[in-house]
This record gives C-alpha cells, sequence and structure tokens, in this order.
C-alpha cells in the first residue's frame, strides 16, 4: 500500500490551493474577467501544469488530471472534472490540466469521469468511499440525496455536477465533504431543533452565505480522501486550510502503519453528524456501482416538433416543421417523473411503425405517451442518449396512463408461461387423506375478505374451553404444498413477480389464478390444506400455549367486512337466522349462523384486548383514512367517498398480527442466522424534532424518547384538538419521520434492536398470513417446515439437541432456507417489488383522481398550510387525503408580504387599472394571475374565466359544480399562517404532451380587482 510522504503532501497543498486561488477569484478579478469575455476568441487557452516530478514514493499507473472548463448557461459557471484512475485511492500525484474555454457555441457540461471499479472497490473497503442509494428531489432536480446504510442523515448532491450523471434508484459510490462546507439545515438558526414551517429558503452555508454551492465555493476538498478532518479519537476539526485538511487525512489512514476500514470511517461519520445536528452532510458522486432499474423504464412525451443533431439543436423550418429532416438524427424525451433530465433519443431507434408516422409528419406522436431506456450518457454530454422501446398511445387515455404505470415500475403484466402451469395439479383436484395433519374440518371456520376478493389465504375460528380460556386458530393456505422446492419454474415466476399487484378494478396476481383462486383460496364448502397457529389464551389476552402445524379445514362461509362489521353492530341477531339466509352467504356443513355469530363477536372482544396490550407494550398507531373511488359502466370514477376502517378489519388485523409475530419467534430461535424477517427501524430523530416544534407552536406535546410515549402523546394530541381537520394535519406530519419496513435476513444484523418492528413494537416479526399474494410468506412457510420435522421427532427436551439441530438443517437445505444468500437475496428483491406495487398504487390513485377533477371541472375544498415562505406554500387537502403546492411570487397583480418572525404570508391583489401600459410591472416577467388564483367576481360569485391559464385552457371551461360542499371563497388580502385552513380549487392539467397533474389554486374573490 502506498503512502503519503510529508514532501508529497505539501507540493499537492501548494498545487491545490493555486486552484482554490483559480476558482475563487476575488470581486475585481471577476468583473476583469466579464469585461474581457466580449474580446475573448472561441479558442481554448490550455495551460498544463506539469508535477509528475514531485518527489513522491507513489508508482502511478495513471495520471491524475484536473480539468476546469468555463461555459455560459447563460451566465459563467466553472467546474471541476478529475479523473480518479489509479491503482488505490492514496495515488493523488500526477500531472494536471486547467482547460480554460470560453466560448458561446460550445456549451458541453463535462462531467469528472467516474473511478474505476478497482478504485472504488479499495475506497469502500478502507471507508474513503461509501456505498449509497441516489434519490432526486423531485422538486429540486440539481438537488439530490444520498442514503447511506447505518447513517441517519441523508448526504445532500448539490448541483448536476457533484451528481456525475447518477440517475434516481442508483447504487452509487459517494464521497463525503469536509465538515466545514456542510451548508445548514432549512429553518435551522443554530439550534438542534430545526423548524419545519419554510420549505422555500435555499440551503444555507456555513458561512452564512445563501444559495452558494460547493463548485462556486472552489475546491478545497479536491484532494480529500473522504473529506472529514476526524481523527482516531473520533474527534474532528472545521479548520478550511488545504495542508491541515490533507495533513490530518493522512494521519488517519496511514497511522500506525494501517488503513481506516468502513466499520470505523461510518462511526465516525455518525459522530461527526450528531455533534452537528444544524448541518447538512454533502458529498459527490464518484462511481456508479449499480445501474437502477428505472433506467430501461423511463416514460415520457416525444418532441418531434424540434429535432437536433450531434453538434447543435436548432429549430426546423416553419414549411417542414412536422416533418423528418434526414440531418437531423435526434428528439428531446421529456419524462414524465421530474426526478429524471430531458433525454436524447436517436430517431434510428423509433419503432417501425412509429418512423412511419414520423416521415409522413404525424403530428399526434408527441400527444403519445412513450417508453424508452436510458443507452449512455457521455462526460461530454448534458443530457443522456436514450432509445425508445414502445408507445402506450393517447396521454389523456386512462388505460395507457396505467399501462405506462406499471412499465415505469417493471411490473411483471405477461400470462403465466405453459412451463409455469405445468408445475401445477391438474384439475378436477382432491385433496390428499394425510395423517399427518390436524383435521380441523368439525370446528366453525370462516374467512372475512373484502366482498371482491377471490385470493382467500387466512380464516379464522375460535372455542370457548370449559375453564373459561380460549382457543384461537389462524388457518393460512398451505400454498408451499403446491411449491415444495425453490427450483421449480413456478417457483421462479412467483419469486420474479414477488407480489400480486392491486389496480382499485383488477389486480395482477403472483400466482397463477388456478392455484391462487382455486386449488390454495379457502373457499367455503371445499376441503384446504392450511398451516396453522393455534394459541390458548385466558381472558386478559395473556398466551398460555401455542401450536404450530399442518391442517385441514373446511370453511363454514365467507363473509365480508361489513358482513363482520353488521354482527359487531347489532345489526342481525340469532332471531334473523331466516333472512339472513336470503341475503347472507351460503353457510356450509353442520353449522347455524348463531355458531358464526357468537364467534365473530367472541372474536371481537379478544382482539380488543390484544390490541390494548399491544399498544401498551409500545405499538404506535399513525394512520389516516384516505379515498376510494366509484365507477361507471366505462370504468371511469365519478365520485370519491373515504374509506374507513372499520372494527371489523381491526379484529382479522390483530390475529393476523400475532400470528407473524408467533411464526417470526419459532423461526429466529430455529434458524438465527437465516430466519427471514420483517423489520421496521425506528424513526428519524431529526424529523421527529421537526414535528415536535411544530406540535410546541401550537401548544401541544410531543414525546418520542419512547414508542410507547410517542402513541399516547399521539393519542393525547387526536383528544386535545377539537378541530378534526387539524387533527388529520398533524397526525400525517407524524407519519413522515417513519422509515419504510423491509424484509431482511436475521444474520446480516447483530444487534438485537436491529430486528424489531418498531410501529407494532414487536422485538420480531415477519410475513406468515398472505402466501397467495407474497412470495416472503413462501419461504417462511417452507422453513417453518423444516422445524416441523425436530417437532414431530423429537420430545420437547431434545429439541435443542445437536442431532435434533442437524435434522432441522437438513430439512431447511433441503428447502433452501438455510442459505443467508438466498435469504438475502429474496428480501432485498422482495423490497423493490413491494414499493414498486406501492408506488404503483400511488400512482393509480392520483391518476384516478385526475380523472374524475378532469370530469369534474373543477373540485373545491378546504385546505391548510402546511410550510410557509416568500415564494410558495405547500397546503394539505383533508379530504383527499394530498398534498400540493401553490406558488404565489412573481404573478401578475398579486402582491405578497412575508413575515418572517410570525411565519406569515399576507396576500393581496392589485387592480388591473394600475399596471403599465403592457400589462405587467416593468422589469420584470410575471405569471398571470389564474397561475396562482381561481378569482370569483362578488357580484355573481362566479369564477372568473377571461384569461385562461396557459397550464390550464382545457379545464377553465368549468361548471363550477362541486362535488365537496359548502366550501365558499375567501376575500383578498388574505393572511394565511402556518396550520390555518383556506378554500381552494383543484383543476386537471396535462394528459396529451405533458404529464398529468392536479394543480391547486387559492379560491377567492376581491371587491377592489373589479372595481
Amino acid at each position: 500500500m502506498v503512502r503519503f510522504d510529508q514532501e508529497m503532501i505539501e507540493e499537492i497543498v501548494a498545487i491545490k490551493e493555486s486552484l482554490s486561488r483559480h476558482n475563487n477569484p476575488t470581486e475585481s478579478n471577476k468583473k476583469n474577467r466579464r469585461s474581457r469575455k466580449s474580446k475573448q476568441s472561441d479558442a481554448a487557452c490550455d495551460v498544463y501544469i506539469d508535477v509528475s516530478s514531485c518527489s513522491s514514493k507513489a508508482s502511478l499507473s495513471e495520471p491524475m488530471r484536473y480539468r476546469e472548463r468555463f461555459f455560459h448557461e447563460p451566465e459563467l459557471v466553472t467546474f471541476m472534472r478529475s479523473t480518479h484512475e489509479a491503482d488505490t485511492y492514496e495515488e493523488f500525484a500526477g500531472s494536471m490540466m486547467i482547460h480554460q474555454q470560453d466560448g458561446f457555441q460550445d456549451r458541453r457540461s463535462l462531467f469528472p469521469c467516474h473511478w474505476s471499479e478497482e478504485a472504488v472497490s479499495n475506497a469502500l473497503k478502507v471507508g474513503v468511499a461509501f456505498k449509497a442509494l441516489f434519490c432526486v428531489n423531485a422538486y429540486k432536480p440539481d438537488e439530490a440525496y444520498c442514503r447511506i446504510d447505518g447513517l441517519q442523515t441523508d448526504i445532500l448532491i448539490s448541483g448536476l455536477v457533484t451528481q456525475n450523471r447518477a440517475v434516481e434508484g442508483d447504487i452509487v459510490a459517494v464521497v463525503i465533504d469536509n465538515p466545514s462546507l456542510w451548508p445548514r439545515m432549512k429553518g435551522s438558526n443554530g439550534s438542534s431543533s430545526s423548524s419545519a414551517s419554510n420549505g422555500n429558503d435555499s440551503v444555507h452555508s456555513g458561512d452564512g452565505s445563501r444559495g452558494k454551492s460547493k463548485q462556486e465555493k472552489g475546491s478545497q476538498n479536491a484532494f480529500s480522501s473522504n473529506g472529514l478532518d476526524i481523527y482516531e479519537d473520533g474527534s474532528y476539526s472545521a479548520n478550511d486550510s488545504a495542508h491541515s485538511h490533507i495533513h490530518d487525512l493522512s494521519r488517519i489512514y496511514h497511522a500506525n502503519g494501517n488503513v481506516n476500514d468502513l466499520a470505523t470511517s461510518l462511526e465516525k461519520l455518525c459522530t461527526i453528524t450528531g455533534a452537528q445536528p444544524t448541518k447538512r452532510p454533502t458529498g459527490s458522486v464518484v462511481a456508479i456501482i449499480e445501474k437502477s432499474p428505472r433506467r430501461d423504464s423511463i416514460v415520457g412525451f416525444l418532441c418531434t416538433k424540434q429535432l437536433f443533431n450531434r453538434q447543435q439543436r436548432k429549430k426546423g423550418s416553419q414549411k417542414n416543421r412536422h416533418r423528418l429532416d434526414k440531418s437531423y438524427e435526434y428528439v428531446l424525451l421529456t419524462p414524465n417523473d421530474p426526478k429524471f433530465t430531458k433525454m436524447a433519443v436517436s430517431v434510428r431507434s423509433f419503432p417501425a411503425d412509429l418512423m412511419k408516422r414520423l416521415e409522413d409528419g404525424d403530428s399526434m406522436i408527441d400527444s403519445e405517451l412513450v417508453a424508452a431506456k436510458i443507452v449512455h450518457w457521455a462526460e461530454d454530454s448534458d443530457i443522456p442518449y436514450a432509445c425508445v422501446v414502445t408507445n402506450f398511445g393517447r396521454g389523456s387515455d386512462v388505460d395507457a396512463q396505467i399501462a405506462s404505470i406499471l412499465f415505469e415500475n417493471g411490473i411483471n403484466t405477461s400470462e403465466f408461461s405453459p412451463e409455469v402451469l405445468s408445475c401445477l395439479p391438474h384439475i378436477p383436484w382432491e385433496v390428499p387423506q394425510l395423517v399427518s395433519r390436524k383435521d380441523f374440518r368439525k370446528v366453525c371456520v370462516y374467512t372475512i375478505d373484502p366482498v371482491t376478493a377471490s385470493d382467500l389465504d387466512d380464516a379464522l375460528s375460535v372455542e370457548k374451553l370449559p375453564d373459561g380460556h380460549f382457543c384461537v386458530g389462524v388457518h393460512i393456505a398451505d400454498v408451499s404444498h403446491f411449491m415444495p422446492s425453490p427450483d421449480t419454474d413456478l417457483d421462479a415466476d412467483a419469486r420474479n413477480r414477488s407480489t400480486s399487484v392491486y389496480l382499485q378494478r383488477s389486480k395482477l396476481p403472483m400466482l397463477p389464478p388456478i392455484l391462487s383462486d382455486n386449488l390454495a383460496s379457502l373457499d367455503p364448502g371445499e376441503d384446504r390444506l392450511t398451516f396453522s397457529i393455534i394459541w390458548k389464551l385466558n381472558p386478559g389476552g395473556e398466551i398460555l400455549d401455542r401450536w404450530a402445524g399442518l391442517t385441514i379445514i373446511r370453511s363454514c362461509c365467507k363473509l365480508s367486512y361489513e358482513h363482520a362489521q353488521d354482527i359487531l353492530d347489532g345489526k342481525v341477531t340469532f332471531q334473523d337466522s331466516a333472512e339472513m339466509a336470503k341475503h347472507w352467504p351460503t353457510l356450509y356443513g353442520d353449522f347455524e349462523w348463531h355458531d358464526v355469530l357468537r364467534s365473530v363477536k367472541s372474536l371481537h372482544q379478544i382482539s380488543q384486548i390484544l390490541r390494548n396490550n399491544r399498544f401498551k407494550n409500545g405499538a404506535v398507531s399513525i394512520e389516516n383514512s384516505k379515498p376510494g373511488f366509484l365507477f361507471d359502466d366505462q370504468g371511469l370514477p365519478y365520485d370519491a367517498v373515504f374509506k374507513h376502517r372499520m372494527d371489523s378489519h381491526f379484529l382479522v388485523e390483530e390475529f393476523m398480527l400475532l400470528a407473524n409475530r408467533t411464526a417470526a419467534e419459532l423461526l429466529h430461535k430455529a434458524c438465527p442466522s437465516s430466519a427471514l424477517l420483517r423489520r421496521h427501524p425506528e424513526p428519524n430523530v431529526k424529523k421527529l424534532r421537526e414535528f415536535e416544534s411544530l406540535c410546541n407552536k401550537h401548544g401541544l406535546k410531543l414525546n418520542f424518547s419512547s414508542p410507547t410515549h410517542f402513541h399516547q402523546s399521539l393519542e393525547a394530541i387526536r383528544n386535545e384538538l377539537k378541530d378534526p381537520v387539524l387533527s388529520t394535519i398533524l397526525i400525517s406530519y407524524a407519519a413522515r419521520p417513519m422509515r419504510l419496513a423491509e424484509y431482511i435476513c436475521s444474520g446480516d444484523y447483530n444487534d438485537s434492536d436491529d430486528l424489531i418492528h418498531y410501529s407494532l413494537g414487536f422485538p420480531l416479526y415477519t410475513h406468515f398470513t398472505s402466501p397467495l399474494r407474497r412470495y416472503p410468506d413462501i419461504v417462511v412457510h417452507r422453513t417453518l417446515k423444516a422445524i416441523l420435522q425436530v417437532e414431530g421427532h423429537y420430545l420437547p427436551e431434545t429439541k435443542d439437541t445437536e442431532e435434533a439441530q442437524g435434522v432441522v438443517s437438513d430439512g431447511a437445505k433441503m428447502h433452501r432456507v438455510s442459505d443467508p444468500k438466498f435469504i438475502s437475496d429474496v428480501a432485498s428483491h422482495s423490497n423493490d417489488r413491494k414499493l414498486a406495487a406501492r408506488h404503483v398504487n400511488d400512482a393509480i390513485d392520483k391518476l384516478y383522481l385526475w380523472a374524475l377533477v378532469r370530469k369534474k371541472g373543477v373540485l373545491y375544498s378546504e385546505a391548510a398550510a402546511l410550510n410557509l415562505g416568500p415564494r410558495f406554500m405547500t397546503i394539505y387537502i383533508p379530504k383527499l387525503a394530498i398534498e400540493k403546492r401553490i406558488h404565489y411570487d412573481e404573478v401578475e397583480d398579486l402582491f405578497v408580504e412575508w413575515l418572517e418572525t410570525t411565519e406569515t404570508v399576507i396576500l393581496s391583489l392589485s387592480s388591473p387599472k394600475k399596471r403599465t401600459p403592457n400589462g405587467k410591472r416593468p422589469g420584470k416577467k410575471f405569471k398571470p394571475l389564474d397561475d396562482a388564483v381561481t378569482l370569483v367576481n362578488p357580484v355573481n360569485m362566479e369564477p372568473e374565466t377571461s384569461t385562461p391559464s396557459r397550464n390550464n385552457r382545457e379545464s377553465q371551461s368549468c361548471s363550477g359544480i362541486s362535488i365537496l360542499t359548502n366550501v365558499d371563497p375567501a376575500c383578498f388580502p388574505l393572511t394565511i399562517r402556518s396550520l390555518s385552513t383556506f378554500p381552494i380549487a383543484l383543476h386537471a392539467v396535462g394528459g396529451d404532451g405533458c404529464p398529468i397533474d392536479i394543480v391547486a389554486r387559492l379560491y377567492c374573490y376581491s371587491y377592489s380587482y373589479f372595481c
């Protein structure tokens, strides 16, 4: 391993300081440079600084090159282009080149070269760089965040250059900046508690300047290995001196002849971020380790009206503006997802039908959704190159939008192959009589599911014992009986799909319907194979005994949640049995309806006790209702209603949670290093502090010192707030600090605290109860079956012997569930597919809401201000459970007064008569008023539609009829404070040629405006 010597460090520091002066000229130098700008020719002026003669013990395999390019877009921007092609991260000596070019016509954005795989591997091992997930800010795409496992705070990647061609979802190698360069968190004023109110400020730099990126501040960390002045004792220095920075790095990585390692670097980084809670760590992407699958599933709109070649982009002639000019090779693609940049699409990559339409001058191409994939992103290109994969149809068509959503999220929509279907038994199929299974066909067992459910994978039973205790059973479809081995086409296909995807009116099943809706589904009146867990509970909900094993059941009926709720509400009685037979589901077996009624009520009573005990032991409840849609015969929504969870939902949920927890305990005890578990990490502390600050502003107390205290605080807030809207908003805020739950392999974590499920309050948890729609549940079933081999062959006192554990191991190997690598891979892929399914659900909800608003023309509703600032505010619409932004800066005739001390904004209107002759105030370009306000005339209280917005011309022909009643417009001037409510108007925009969206505007009237 090559080391720095002092002479080498000093020479590198001298060069670095020279570069720093070059990148940070004085104000007079900047003026001189601007005055010389018009005199400069287009020819490049290259300056080479050769430092190859630096005395060093390093043997360089590749020189290190720094290249600086100046270009205008529209003003002078400088950045450094660095290449790390060396055997190790330490070989920083070599030749340097400062390349200065000032030409307006050549405006290429150059990016740093990515580190080689070997350099990245070495850097990750010694903690110089960190592996992270790259996430882009949808509102500010030039800001991205890198999430490093084990670090509470995300790393800010500010600027497209430092993002270095990474895209949303990439796994990247990131180098951390010097802590002295870290900006302040939004809303922080030097205290550890940051305000959640102002989302409008630029990032504050540590030296008090606003809005500067670290490229503008110079290259103080150009030579740093990981940008941290950290010492062996864990302390750090914010010294901004280049010499001390590199000297300290050499001390860290070469003290006592040993290099650092990843765990130590991460620990020190956690220490520094914890010591500076008001600072946001920043860094730069140096390599892309794993490309995101999203690169292959970009959805957007083409712009064929303006084609361009590699050298330049210019408009075609007006005469043939829709015709393909063979001299132009590319068209622009604008992705629907704002997290992705525009892309250059090769015309030659067009499918044949699309190419023919383009040659024929079909202008409708630009209004259609297309799918593309990123092919390449060169260092000298400001946007990536892509190729078209397929065409979905008109952007205003709901079916085309749904198809694009599924493609964008990588959802498998293909039919099940003959190879997969051949793994299933032939129909008709009879349940084999297996003596190894307990027979529950004489027990009152039933299912409770949505009324439209066809894949029934869980059933319930309860018996009251003579001693007053209860015997409660959860019976789960034994899918693993049909999928005993992971080495089949059926299993491989299910593992790839990982989860069923629900689309409001339909579903994409994980398993073939012949299995999920027939053979394994717990249909009433049919013998079915199950995996059951039985508990003996006392009246206080305490578990006295438990049993898990293979069973066979025959469900007596299929209840809907509404049926069960009617039973709990007392809407049906034992005397209604004859009437129930007419209007309720068919009852099978030797049971009467009073047996079912008694069973449901007993389960409800027990579930309430279990639920109360769970919250006493640390569970946290953060949930709000969400709207559902009512559809017409064409499959389009015509109304929205809120979905409220009923007691019948909580009844089923409580026993499913208990079954999953029990399965996790059995798994982890028998397979501590290869158990597939479900983990929910603790919430983000910084965001909890923001929520605490918001509560304090409104006189509410929040205690998040423990999950129990957190839940009690939330319940107290719910009870204290009389306004249900405000309560809903605050609870939605409480969900923000929560992290996503994830599947894990237990062997990947050494600390048992890392296995907890925070929101449920369980030390161990897994998924066991839904094998028809989740692949991890199938893996859990197989593992439990391997454990049952010990249960069946050994007495309780000998189950923990070496021989017994060997039997478990052999059974686990047969199902490949003892391989931690296999379990980790399943967990990772399942996490990805579950998140994709969630994105699909959210996108489908947004699509149907857009279609509903478009059909109505405009919707009026109450909204509440979440974040306020001088330029815009973020609002929450409780009746739709969505957040939107309203920008009010630089809007025609709208004046904004921002009171920072009280976090209040005052909006007022000026009369159009006070405008300048051209209709606008001089010196600025203003947006039209109806971009921010739906203004009504107080004389007739009708929306003012004389000047439709450029973004909403198609939706301004509104009827003004609202499906949300009792919403009156507010009057200007309008004073808005944090969490204050006011009326808004919602409009549907986009569809053909641009992404769909719902825009929110203030709904107001003004007397002075129309005078």
